[in-house]
C-alpha cells in the first residue's frame, strides 16, 4: 500500500533529479566563453559541480548527507549562473 511520506518522497527524489539534470545539460550547451566573461566559475568547473551533484542525487538522494549541498549547487547553477552567462550570449539582453 502505498503511503503520503512514500509517495511525497519519490516526487521529491525526482524533482531534484530533474533539477540537476537540467543545470547539467544547460552548463553543458552554454559556450565557455560565457562564463569566463560573466566573471563566473568556468565551464569545466561547473560541468564537474553538477555531474558529481547527479551522482550524489542518484546514488544517496535529496534526503543524505551530501544530497542538499548537491541541490544547493543545481539551484545556484539555474539562479545566479546561468541566467549571467545566458544574457551575454544574447547581447547583453534580458529581453
Amino acid at each position: 500500500m502505498l503511503s503520503f511520506d512514500g509517495v511525497l518522497l519519490d516526487v521529491l527524489r525526482l524533482a531534484t533529479l530533474a533539477l540537476a539534470a537540467w543545470a547539467l545539460a544547460d552548463a553543458l550547451i552554454r559556450p565557455a566563453a560565457g562564463y569566463v566573461a560573466a566573471g563566473k566559475l568556468t565551464k569545466p568547473g561547473w560541468g564537474a559541480i553538477l555531474a558529481l551533484s547527479l551522482v550524489v542525487l542518484l546514488l544517496m538522494g535529496p534526503m543524505s548527507f551530501l544530497g542538499l549541498p548537491a541541490v544547493i549547487a543545481a539551484i545556484v547553477y539555474l539562479v545566479d549562473v546561468r541566467p549571467a552567462v545566458r544574457g551575454l550570449s544574447r547581447g547583453g539582453s534580458g529581453w
